[in-house]
């Protein structure tokens, strides 16, 4: 029999993000006839269920009015008296996705969107990020890490609100981009608008001098600088204006870049390709914003530190195992690295 299964997440959902996305495309995977949708909105952790918000925000950003209570009113509702009570047919799509840089809902026949195309956004010496591949033989860039100095999980405290890190999801990273343990890779002004949805995938060529490393890349939204406030932000000593809003990001421990179930180190000053998924985006990168690229190896206090010196168990390491190490990134046409996204229809690159 073809149950109806209506599977609803958050793009904010610092507890359970993998979740809603993977049961979906596990299903469409292996039950095509199982009649299953997706709803993904600007929500956190169970945020969909909220009564009474009358201003949708995460963070310092504003999404719209009520939309919980609108899916709740309109997805929700319709969806169970259809298969409860009535004849099982609604006007739901197999994917309703929110475009977190348009502000609005999008109507899909199904997840990713099968008109998406692949596209590579390369890393350059300079700092730019483009379609376009490098053309130097060898480059690479370099920066510090020590995990007594992390990179912190937020720009601004507190750093846990309410027991869960949620908040770093959509927030501002202006301060990170002069830190020198931080890499920066820009785009230029957009022309046009260009729209991301589906999976994002990280390809990295790396080289350590330590046994091991963690590698965070964030996919982020710069806001032109006549971005004006929302009246709805909650903290108004943050200004929209030249707002870098983080999009997406994920972090790899090096030592399971070939394999989660068998670790091993890294040699040092040797090159080695680290690849890895980010979590999907319905994100538009709107016509004079600019699409930014930040790496790092610490994330703290969202992920652990990792010591750099490989060592059996993390969780058991002593603090001589924490050492300073030099991170490189490689760039040049022998060893590239960036990111591959899905654009839908009408973008431009």
């Amino acid at each position: 029999m073809a149950h109806a299964v209506l599977v609803v997440g958050g793009w904010f959902d610092a507890e359970d993000l993998y979740g809603p996305l993977t049961v979906y495309k596990t299903l469409r995977t292996y039950d095509p006839r199982a009649n299953v949708s997706i709803v993904m909105g600007p929500f956190r952790h169970g945020g969909w269920a909220r009564e009474n918000v009358a201003h949708t925000v995460h963070g310092d950003v504003y999404f719209g009015d009520s939309l919980q209570i609108k899916f709740q009113r309109d997805v929700e509702a319709p969806f169970f008296k259809a298969y409860l009570e009535g004849d099982g047919r609604t006007d739901l799509p197999g994917a309703l996705v929110f475009d977190t840089g348009l502000k609005k809902w999008q109507r899909f026949d199904r997840w990713p969107a099968p008109d998406a195309r692949t596209v590579e956004y390369y890393f350059h010496a300079d700092g730019s990020l483009t379609t376009a591949a490098p053309t130097e033989a060898q480059a690479s860039l370099e920066y510090p890490s020590d995990p007594l100095k992390p990179v912190p999980s937020r720009c601004a405290g507190p750093t846990i609100e309410d027991l869960t890190l949620y908040h770093y999801m959509s927030d501002d990273q202006r301060c990170f981009t002069s830190r020198p343990d931080v890499l920066v890779f820009e785009t230029a002004t957009l022309r046009e608008d260009v729209t991301l949805g589906g999976e994002i995938t990280a390809r990295l060529n790396v080289s350590t001098t330590g046994t091991d490393a963690d590698f965070v890349v964030k996919l982020i939204d710069v806001y032109p600088p006549d971005e004006p406030d929302s009246p709805y932000q909650p903290d108004t000593t943050v200004h929209m204006a030249g707002y870098q809003q983080l999009v997406r990001g994920e972090i790899m421990r090096g030592r399971f870049r070939n394999s989660f179930a068998t670790p091993e180190p890294f040699v040092p000053n040797q090159v080695s390709g680290v690849d890895f998924r980010l979590q999907d985006v319905l994100h538009t990168f709107r016509k004079g914003h600019r699409m930014m690229v930040q790496v790092q190896s610490s994330w703290f206090p969202a992920f652990d530190r990792n010591p750099q010196k490989y060592v059996p168990n993390i969780y058991e390491a002593s603090a001589s195992d924490f050492i300073k190490a030099t991170q490189r990134v490689w760039v040049g046409r022998g060893a590239p690295s960036g990111i591959q996204v899905q654009l839908l229809p009408g973008s431009t690159r």
